[in-house]
């Protein structure tokens, strides 16, 4: 008799649980969403303060959203009403009532808008034919524009610039000429910082917290795919150097690798650095607090000379294991799981795009291990070049589907067949079961290349769901890329 009602217990426990972790996801969801309407609703002005500054963000990987952010906290300290929002949240009657704003605006790849302000470019931007009609009239508006963007692409600062023009166009008044940084280059943001004290009236601004970069050490590093065709990949596990805690992070973050030490060793002291050399490298994370580590998918590319990159081959080969690279983590918001925890996911990546999936699935696995069931289910498609040499982490996965962490896996490996056949062809494939998983509240997240794959996918999802669905997807954070 014990036997017999030990297992209703034991159920009834495990579900107890299951329930109490889906409690404690949601709590810390609404905690962060009280958080940043308090941070809000600090910044607004008193009933008899004016119409504040808006600080407008356009935001891919968060960098945008961040320096909105500081910005907005600058300028408040200084005295004035203040308004953070993504560009995609702001309609024309907003930019109308307003006297003051200030564009933050990241270029995606070759010139296009984020996802967060693809509604602000369709509906405001391109619809210049229906604005003469209506009247769209910015001449009361004054605007600052710091435009952020990766001059190794060909439309460097595309986006920015396009804004830029926009409001020039619909007669805005610029309080100064656009601010152009190459990957938030330092000297560009101290000009930004300049500007907004002018702005406020005030010479000694609060100065931004600079980034802080911590010693870590290698502890482990993997050859991933020997004899493919493909550029080699390396698996890394990174620990706090000089035994320092472990930070806390969420799947979908990233971590920012500092490479200025390694340039100075490369170049030599009687020798100049490249300023490209100064700047951070990032990579998504591939695990979680939990593994007690942090985990990269790290692929060594190469320089037109055929000479390693500097970071990837510093990190892939010239580090040796138990040395130490300086590195901080930073949130990505956008990629993270925010209200989707309890939907089912559709992952769909390419090549070292697999980490940032990876650690979500981690996340599902850890679910399913804590309660024994219930995990809600999830649906990886992957692509790379050959089966043999490129199916990363296939034990893992299988050994997830084997557990029923993932319902349904698909492999795109372009270089199997005569056919070229790429995760965008898997997916179109499966259009019906698309549709099925979406109208039951599945989520997409989308990690890997920007060229090629994220574009196609994007494409795809737009011919099978409908322009309109794909983007409510967007308002709705229930399609989310982390690309590159």
């Amino acid at each position: 008799m014990t036997a017999i009602l030990s297992r209703p217990a034991a159920a009834l426990l495990l579900l107890a649980l299951y329930l109490l972790m889906c409690a404690a996801v949601w709590w810390r969801h609404r905690r962060r969403q009280r958080q940043a309407a308090a941070e809000s609703a600090a910044l607004l002005p008193a009933a008899d303060a004016g119409p504040p500054v808006l600080v407008l963000h356009a935001s891919q990987t968060g960098q945008a959203e961040e320096i909105a952010w500081q910005t907005a906290r600058a300028l408040h300290l200084a005295g004035m009403p203040v308004r953070v929002a993504a560009l995609g949240e702001v309609d024309r009657e907003a930019l109308r009532g307003a006297r003051h704003a200030l564009f933050i605006a990241s270029t995606y790849g070759e010139g296009d808008a984020p996802d967060s302000a693809a509604p602000f470019a369709r509906d405001l931007m391109a619809a210049q034919a229906s604005d003469a009609a209506t009247g769209l009239d910015l001449s009361s508006l004054q605007v600052g524009v710091l435009a952020l963007g990766d001059a190794t692409y060909t439309h460097f600062c595309g986006f920015g610039r396009a804004l830029d023009a926009w409001l020039r166009e619909r007669g805005a008044r610029s309080m100064f000429d656009r601010i152009e940084a190459d990957r938030a280059d330092e000297h560009a943001l101290s000009q930004w910082r300049q500007r907004l004290s002018h702005l406020a009236g005030t010479a000694d601004l609060a100065e931004w917290e600079a980034p802080v970069f911590t010693d870590w050490r290698l502890a482990a590093r993997r050859h991933l795919n020997p004899g493919s065709q493909g550029g080699p990949v390396f698996h890394l596990e990174l620990v706090p150097a000089g035994g320092s805690p472990l930070p806390a992070w969420e799947a979908g973050d990233l971590v920012q690798v500092s490479v200025a030490g390694e340039a100075a060793r490369a170049a030599g002291a009687a020798d100049a650095i490249d300023d490209d050399a100064r700047r951070p490298r990032e990579y998504t994370i591939a695990s979680l607090p939990a593994d007690g580590r942090v985990e990269l998918m790290v692929r060594r590319t190469e320089r037109e000379d055929g000479s390693p990159g500097l970071a990837s081959g510093w990190l892939t080969e010239r580090l040796a294991v138990g040395g130490d690279v300086a590195l901080r983590l930073r949130p990505h918001a956008s990629f993270r799981i925010g209200a989707n925890a309890d939907r089912p996911l559709i992952l769909v990546g390419n090549g070292t795009g697999l980490a940032g999936l990876r650690a979500h699935l981690k996340v599902r696995a850890q679910a399913r291990m804590n309660t024994g069931n219930g995990a809600v289910r999830a649906w990886l498609l992957f692509g790379e070049r050959q089966s043999a040499h490129d199916a990363h982490y296939r034990d893992e996965i299988e050994a997830w589907q084997r557990d029923r962490v993932l319902a349904r896996v698909d492999w795109a490996f372009s270089r199997d067949q005569a056919e070229r056949v790429h995760v965008q062809h898997l997916l179109a494939r499966e259009a019906p079961r698309l549709r099925e998983w979406i109208a039951d509240g599945a989520a997409i997240y989308v990690c890997g290349s920007l060229q090629g794959m994220a574009g196609a996918v994007d494409a795809v999802l737009r011919e099978t769901l409908g322009e309109a669905d794909v983007d409510a997807l967007i308002r709705e954070g229930r399609y989310r890329r982390d690309v590159y």
